[in-house]
C-alpha cells in the first residue's frame, strides 16, 4: 500500500498509544461503511449494537458465540489489529491470525535480553522478584529455580488453609490428569487458563514466545514465564476456590474452575498486568515513546 494513500497510513495510532484489549462474545462482528460494527443480543457487552475502536486497540479478543466477516479481517489486518479465539473469560487460548505491531521493539529488546547470559539472568531475577516481594540476591538459576520450588510449596499450603481444603501435595500424572485430587485438578485447569492468558498478552504484544528466561524447552517458554508472574495469586485462588465449590457441589471440577478463571481473570485486570509486566521485565520501548 501507498504510503498515506487515502491517509490510511496517517490515521494508524501506535501500538504504544493503544488501550489493550477488547472482549467480544455471543455477537457477530462485521464492517459497515470502514467501520467496525459488533450486535450482541448479550454477553460481556448488554444488548445493543456497538462501534468497535478497531484503530486504538492492540487485539480483539472473540469469546464463544461470536462470528466474524470475511471483511473483518482484512479491515484489522490493514491498522494492524490482531484477532484471537479464545474460551469463556479468556481462559483458552485457541487461535490468531498473525499479530504485526507497527514497531518491532518488544521483540528486539527480549532477542537483545536473551541472547546474553548476564541480561537473561537479570530478566529471570526480576520476574522472581516480582512473584516472592523481594529482591533475589542469587544469580544462580538453578538456585532460584530451587528457591522458587520451595515458596510455591508454602503457598499451596496457605492456599488451601485460606479456603479450608484438605491438601496432601502436589501430584499430576500426566497418563491419568483426572486421578488426582480435587485440588490437584483444579490447579491443572487453572493452570490452562493462566496459560491462555499469557498467550494472549505475549501475542499483544508482539513478544517471541519461544524466547524464555525461566523456562527454556517449551514451544511457548516466555508465555510459561508470564503465566507465572501470577501463578502464588491468582492461579491459587482459581484453584484452591474452585476445589472448595466442587467438593460442595459435586459440580465438574473441570467447568467450575473455568467459570472462576473466567471471572478472576476479568477483574483482577489479569491480561492487562501482564502486558505492562512484559514491558516491564523488556524495558522495552518503542520510538513513539522515546521523548524528542
Amino acid at each position: 500500500m501507498l504510503l498515506g494513500r487515502l491517509g490510511l497510513e496517517k490515521a494508524r495510532v501506535p501500538h504504544a498509544d493503544r488501550h489493550g484489549l477488547v472482549w467480544l462474545d455471543r455477537g457477530r462482528l462485521m464492517v459497515e461503511d470502514g467501520c467496525l460494527r459488533f450486535v450482541t443480543s448479550g454477553g460481556t457487552l448488554a444488548p445493543g449494537d456497538y462501534q468497535i475502536p478497531h484503530q486504538s486497540v492492540s487485539i480483539v479478543l472473540l469469546g464463544p458465540g461470536a462470528s466474524v466477516t470475511h471483511d473483518v479481517l482484512r479491515l484489522l489486518a490493514r491498522h494492524g489489529c490482531g484477532l484471537a479465539a479464545v474460551g469463556e473469560g479468556g481462559v483458552r487460548f485457541y487461535t490468531a491470525p498473525p499479530l504485526m505491531p507497527d514497531t518491532s521493539s518488544v521483540a528486539r529488546a527480549q532477542v537483545t535480553l536473551w541472547a546474553d547470559p548476564a541480561t537473561r539472568m537479570e530478566v529471570a531475577r526480576r520476574m522472581y522478584a516480582f512473584r516472592f516481594g523481594e529482591v533475589v540476591r542469587t544469580r544462580d538459576i538453578e538456585v532460584l529455580r530451587g528457591q522458587e520450588g520451595a515458596r510455591i510449596k508454602r503457598s499451596y499450603q496457605l492456599a488451601a488453609e485460606r479456603y479450608g481444603v484438605l491438601w496432601k501435595g502436589r501430584r499430576y500424572d500426566r497418563s491419568d490428569p483426572t486421578a488426582g485430587s480435587l485440588p490437584n485438578q483444579a490447579l491443572n485447569h487453572a493452570a490452562s487458563a493462566m496459560t491462555a492468558a499469557a498467550s494472549v498478552a505475549v501475542a499483544s504484544v508482539g513478544a517471541i514466545p519461544q524466547l524464555g528466561f525461566i523456562h527454556e524447552e517449551s514451544g511457548q517458554a516466555f508465555v510459561l514465564d508470564i503465566a507465572d508472574l501470577r501463578r502464588h495469586d491468582v492461579t491459587l485462588d482459581i484453584a484452591f476456590g474452585a476445589a472448595k465449590e466442587a467438593a460442595a457441589s459435586g459440580g465438574t471440577i473441570e467447568r467450575i474452575t473455568r467459570r472462576r478463571a473466567a471471572k478472576l481473570l476479568q477483574q483482577r485486570n489479569v491480561i492487562p498486568s501482564m502486558i505492562d509486566g512484559i514491558k516491564s521485565l523488556l524495558s522495552a520501548r518503542s520510538s513513539e515513546e522515546k521523548p524528542g
